[in-house]
């Protein structure tokens, strides 16, 4: 299956994962993943893809299921969202510690309570600090190259780390779009085989999930957040190498648009990042100096790239779809505490949108450019809604 496809978010990620030939996949149903591990099914059962398909019991069990195969040098995959990632922490920490990698789909899903099937990013960013390189695609195409790069990077010798590819649910997730299938060559042009020494082998045995004292712990958490910081060099070397044989590029931790003489840049990561560029081009026309950028990488955290990319701007937004109960959005948190490093002032805005799934309008995305060029307060604000102060 090759050429222009009508499909889903979920079934282009499924197409990637099968272009990469992954060789062990561990499945849990959750709404609005499902669909991800239902094709694959079939494709392994049609004969399209030689893998080994495990329903397991749980996401816990799934993704404990992809360490064990991964632990025996298997190419692995498995998906979750929401409660079910919730359900996984524990087990983030064993594969990222254990330098498994794995590749993740995350079909972004609001946490509960309340109980909701539709998107944001609180599943995810509330993870953030389990050691794994988490990526954020905008549409369909993307999200099945990253499924195909994600292996490419995580399987690199000095990363050896697991990746979570996060797509917006429904909207990603469920939404059709025209997507280019590659071919099985160009995939296998691009991707080969997994090779590694750090796996299960009798005739070359190896500690695995290993336990230390305090007098190594330490050192082997700089290892790992040293392996994470040298992913940044190899994104853009890996997107070089795919764009040579698929036609296609997307830069590296983040994509700037419009920015080069930006006076007002807002932040997003994401699907909503269309909607911005258009809001972008709109002001442009009316004589804003207005410009976006979307984060494609929330690990490693791209601090260099976003001081270099908001220059010349007086005022930096992020309008993302999480808070941190009592404090701010995390993505402001990170983004704030990079630009603090910046040799010039910059004032800094956050505003918080599409909790639950609620809608981001273009007016929305309008009144965030217009509180900070009337140089409104940098409080944290809810856009699009009226909350009494006593409810």
């Amino acid at each position: 299956m090759s050429g222009k496809k009508f499909i889903s978010g979920d079934e282009a990620f499924a197409q990637g994962v099968r272009l990469a030939k992954a060789q062990v996949i561990s499945a849990y149903p959750i709404t609005p993943q499902t669909i991800v591990v239902e094709r694959l099914s079939e494709m392994v059962e049609e004969g399209e893809l030689d893998s080994k398909f495990l329903h397991v019991e749980s996401e816990h069990s799934a993704l404990m299921a992809a360490m064990g195969a991964a632990a025996t040098g298997a190419r692995t995959f498995t998906a979750t969202s929401s409660q079910g990632l919730l359900y996984m922490a524990e087990c983030l920490t064993y594969v990222a510690g254990g330098r498994f990698p794995i590749v993740m789909m995350n079909a972004n899903r609001a946490t509960a309570l309340p109980w909701s099937i539709y998107g944001d990013h609180r599943d995810s960013l509330s993870l953030l600090d389990h050691g794994w390189i988490q990526i954020y695609t905008e549409n369909a195409q993307e999200s099945l190259d990253m499924a195909i790069q994600a292996y490419a990077i995580a399987e690199q010798e000095e990363i050896r780390l697991p990746v979570m590819v996060n797509l917006d649910g429904f909207v990603l997730t469920h939404t059709y779009e025209a997507v280019d299938i590659p071919t099985q060559e160009q995939a296998d042009a691009f991707l080969k085989p997994r090779e590694t020494w750090d796996k299960l082998d009798f005739d070359k045995p190896v500690s695995m999930a290993y336990t230390v004292g305090p007098d190594l712990n330490e050192e082997y958490n700089l290892l790992h957040h040293k392996a994470l910081l040298n992913v940044a060099k190899h994104i853009e070397n890996i997107d070089v190498s795919f764009e040579k044989i698929f036609g296609r590029k997307y830069g590296g931790l983040i994509n700037g648009y419009r920015t080069e003489d930006a006076d007002l840049i807002l932040i997003t990561l994401g699907s909503i990042s269309g909607l911005v560029r258009d809001v972008v081009d709109e002001l442009r026309e009316e004589g804003v100096k207005a410009g976006m950028i979307r984060i494609r990488f929330m690990r490693p955290f791209p601090a260099e790239e976003l001081i270099r990319e908001t220059a010349h701007a007086s005022a930096v937004g992020v309008l993302e779809k999480d808070i941190s109960f009592g404090f701010e959005g995390t993505v402001y948190s990170n983004v704030n505490s990079a630009l603090s490093k910046s040799a010039h002032k910059i004032s800094t805005y956050d505003f918080i949108g599409g909790i639950g799934g609620k809608n981001i309008s273009k007016e929305d995305v309008r009144s965030c450019f217009a509180a900070m060029q009337k140089k409104e307060s940098e409080e944290v604000r809810f856009i699009g809604l009226e909350v009494e102060d006593d409810i």
